[in-house]
């Protein structure tokens, strides 16, 4: 994994809407960039939900949410619409941002770990908890609780 105090390596692809995604596009906030390894499977659609269920006070602390697999576009779509995700999921099927992030799990996917990336693109944290999904939220928003 990438260590804390590197720059952030940039993201260009697309969302679950087929959007561009720059991560330089997020500059001037806090980013929590969280791979998982698929969608609408137990443990990722309970990590998905949990950001979901936590957007009010991690954006109240000025983060962004971008989550990031090996899915194409059109999967991480079916995974936003069937539980109500409002934030980027990024399309890697080609596995090059998880590649950037030294991400790249067992059988092609996503390992589960989590960047959270200061305003001017610094890495500051990784959590890393592959058996505690839910553990990933709680994780990012003690750390810039306890950072501002």
């Amino acid at each position: 994994m990438l260590e804390s105090g590197t720059a952030a390596p940039e993201i260009s692809s697309i969302d679950q809407n087929g959007a561009p995604f720059r991560l330089s596009e997020l500059r001037g906030h806090w980013v929590a960039l969280y791979f998982y390894p698929k969608d609408d499977t137990p443990g990722c659609t309970a990590e998905a939900c949990a950001f979901r269920d936590n957007m009010e006070s991690l954006t109240k602390l000025g983060l962004t949410v971008v989550g990031v697999s090996t899915q194409d576009a059109e999967s991480h779509q079916k995974f936003a619409r069937k539980y109500n995700l409002a934030f980027h999921l990024v399309a890697d099927p080609q596995k090059e941002v998880t590649g950037a992030y030294d991400s790249l799990g067992a059988f092609g996917m996503a390992k589960r770990v989590t960047y959270l990336i200061d305003p001017q693109g610094t890495i500051r944290d990784v959590y890393e908890s592959g058996f505690k999904p839910t553990s990933h939220v709680t994780h990012v928003r003690d750390f810039l609780a306890h950072s501002q």
